[in-house]
């Protein structure tokens, strides 16, 4: 059994290591999208070099939050290696401690960065991403960079007719949709005036217009400060259906999902999101089996590029296989909960079965 000491030694190195390649990946993602929104916006007329680098730094948290499975597995690896280079694993297997064992620390250390990642990254992430939407709008005219050119489109239907509703962007969890366009339907089917603002407020009852473009067919187009549609719609509503879950912290997903279900939604997007974020810290685990497989092999026989190459690669496949299925939940194909789980549990049995036959043959 491996003891405390020895157990808390790993955890350490583990740790420490995950710190550094956050610290070195965070500054890459960083420059590479200021540089990257600089050159993007640099010819707007509200550019200055300090809105890029707030929005840069805004959407940091949220790169970083997709890039935490990458900065698992790689800490695992480098742990690993350089535990066996240093003869530390050799000793701890002459003193008959067992991979299970000297593993279990780094498990452990790989699903408290996921815990840590999902209440307390997750929630800075969630902020920022709706933050930077604001403020990405207010200079690209609404044309964020999740939705630039393209619109969401959604219907709704009042005493006073049917109206179809599209946004280039939604802000503020439903509330505000920028860049928005309001197609007014007659009776006969015929669109009977469209209403372009700049910015569309959900109030109680009615949406709220402003800096309103308002065309009409056989008349030229009028410019209206403010106009008001009545409206039956709820912000769940218009963020589930033409918005991403993307600016919804954890804590406030089961609210969410709840209140679309109650309005006869069926709110794939957020329950896959929801179900994503609750497995990634065994996503975590199962990338430290991943690594194990191609990191644990004696030192003086050498750890061969193309293996730990390998296991990168293996890495690399299982987060293209889960986004792949969770985008199969997200159009309820498959229950979120099944996308969000299938991908680790494989992964689990895969690197559960690999250090059975090394270990114990």
């Amino acid at each position: 059994m491996i003891g405390l000491t020895l157990g808390r030694y790993f955890f350490r190195r583990y740790v420490m290591i995950t710190i550094w390649n956050s610290i070195g990946i965070a500054a890459l993602v960083f420059i590479v999208n200021f540089t990257e929104i600089s050159g993007r916006s640099g010819a707007l007329p509200g550019y200055s070099a300090n809105w890029a680098l707030k929005l840069a730094a805004l959407q940091l948290p949220f790169i970083m939050l997709q890039a935490v499975p990458f900065i698992g597995l790689i800490s695992a690896i480098v742990t690993l290696i350089s535990l066996n280079r240093k003869y530390e694993l050799v000793i701890a297997r002459s003193a008959g401690i067992s991979a299970w064992q000297f593993l279990t620390p780094i498990a452990a250390g790989a699903f408290a960065f996921g815990l840590l990642a999902i209440f307390v990254l997750n929630p800075i992430a969630a902020a920022g991403f709706a933050t930077a939407q604001n403020l990405e709008s207010e200079v690209r005219g609404a044309q964020s960079r999740a939705n630039e050119n393209a619109a969401q489109w959604l219907k709704q239907r009042t005493n006073e007719g049917e109206t179809i509703i599209g946004a280039k962007s939604v802000l503020q969890q439903g509330l505000v949709l920028a860049g928005a366009s309001f197609f007014r339907i007659d009776d006969e089917g015929n669109i009977a005036e469209r209403l372009d603002a700049e910015r569309a407020r959900l109030r109680d009852g009615y949406w709220e217009l402003s800096k309103v473009s308002r065309l009409v067919e056989g008349q030229l187009a009028e410019a209206i400060e403010t106009v008001r549609i009545k409206t039956n719609l709820r912000p769940e509503f218009v963020e589930e259906r033409i918005a991403g879950p993307e600016s919804v912290s954890i804590f406030e997903l089961p609210a969410k999902i709840d209140v679309a279900r109650s309005l006869g939604l069926r709110a794939n997007a957020f329950a896959m999101h929801f179900h994503s974020l609750v497995a990634l810290p065994p996503l975590l685990v199962a990338m430290t089996l991943i690594a194990a497989t191609v990191s644990m092999r004696f030192a003086r026989m050498g750890q061969s590029v193309t293996m730990i190459l390998g296991g990168i690669l293996a890495g690399f496949l299982l987060y293209v296989v889960s986004v792949l299925v969770q985008a199969f939940g997200t159009a309820g194909f498959v229950p979120p909960v099944v996308a969000a789980w299938t991908p680790v549990v494989v992964a689990m049995f895969f690197g559960v079965t690999f250090l059975l036959y090394k270990e114990d043959g």
